[in-house]
């Protein structure tokens, strides 16, 4: 994909704030940031945005300019130093990924089950596609990111009505859709094929989680499986685990005595090339990446073979993520966590 082939994604800076405000917002990313990953070779950045952030949640349809001339302000800085952007909508009215981890929350993902909701995303949509069709730099306009349903049912009618109301308002901006199973490759298994070649099919991969996510506390089964292990190799004690908690074996089940393994990561990747050879249609992989608290030799190997199987598809790539958030290239203070793992990034 042309200018969108080795990106980095900007989480935690306008999604995943966890409250904090202004000041997080004008400090955590500044055109210093940009300036250095354009340094560093990468050609994008894809940008997540919770809509709380230019829209006030109890205010539909009322623009919060605050916090979109922080969106101005990035594709400013990628123009003056040649990225291209991926505006990803990470949270949406009546949706975020993140109510689904724990069951207290989810009643709170309303989306796929009201039409009213669904008329207040496709005005925001509406929205942010006049503001950013015309801007200087390539840019992408990303649906919505992880969707936890069980099937692309409910989702495909929202996601074309969607593609419909952006293009009718920005004709020429390629538009990305990704698919259920929080954008697991198999979740592009029955999703929406637009007739529009200028869109573009998304999936993001942390596969497999056990080892990428290991004893991290939001993941319910790392952190009751309690393992850490190494990559490549096996999944140690998985198969007892799996006896003993037999709600995650649909999950990991076939993993049991399975090498990971470069050919794992090609079996992970194979089914989203087979699906840009079947539809025509070029595929991202907007997230991937292996937590900062797993041993380096293991996060740099899993990192090496997961570039290498996307670069020879020809698969477009933003790792999670520049920085902090548990997985980021860089800490809170800009210090590079491992020059091993950027030089790989950087190809």
């Amino acid at each position: 994909m042309e200018h969108f082939a080795n990106g980095i994604n900007l989480g935690g800076w306008l999604s995943q704030y966890w409250g904090k405000g202004e000041e997080h917002f004008s400090s955590f990313i500044t055109e210093k940031d940009i300036a250095r990953i354009a340094s560093w070779g990468l050609d994008h950045v894809r940008l997540p945005v919770d809509y709380p952030v230019i829209e006030a949640p109890d205010a539909p349809g009322v623009p919060l300019e605050a916090g979109y001339a922080h969106i101005d302000d990035l594709f400013t800085w990628a123009e003056k130093h040649g990225l291209g952007v991926v505006l990803d909508v990470h949270e949406a009215p009546g949706f975020t990924f993140t109510n689904d981890l724990e069951a207290e929350t989810a009643h709170k993902n309303v989306l796929f089950d009201s039409p009213d909701v669904q008329d207040r995303f496709v005005a925001l949509w509406e929205t942010i596609a006049a503001r950013y069709r015309s801007v200087g730099v390539p840019v992408i306009f990303e649906l919505l990111n992880e969707v936890t349903l069980p099937s692309n049912d409910q989702w495909n009618p929202l996601a074309a009505r969607l593609h419909a109301a952006i293009r009718a308002v920005a004709p020429d901006v390629p538009i990305m859709i990704g698919g259920t199973f929080n954008n697991a490759v198999r979740g592009l298994d029955g999703l929406v094929i637009v007739d529009d070649p200028n869109t573009v099919y998304t999936f993001h991969t942390y596969e497999p989680l056990l080892f990428t996510h290991q004893n991290a506390h939001w993941c319910v089964e790392a952190r009751t499986w309690g393992e850490s292990p190494s990559y490549p190799g096996e999944l140690p004690r998985l198969g007892e685990f799996l006896a003993e908690h037999p709600q995650f074996a649909p999950l990991y089940g076939d993993l049991v005595g399975r090498r990971l393994d470069r050919a794992y990561l090609e079996s992970v990747v194979g089914p989203a090339a087979e699906f840009s050879q079947r539809t025509g249609r070029d595929v991202y992989c907007g997230e991937f990446g292996v937590a900062d608290w797993i041993e380096p030799a293991s996060r740099r190997a899993w990192l090496g073979d997961f570039l290498s199987i996307t670069r020879e598809h020809g698969i477009g790539t933003a790792l999670w993520t520049y920085k902090a958030m548990d997985f980021g290239v860089v800490d809170l203070d800009g210090s590079v966590r491992d020059e091993e793992y950027l030089r790989i990034l950087k190809g």
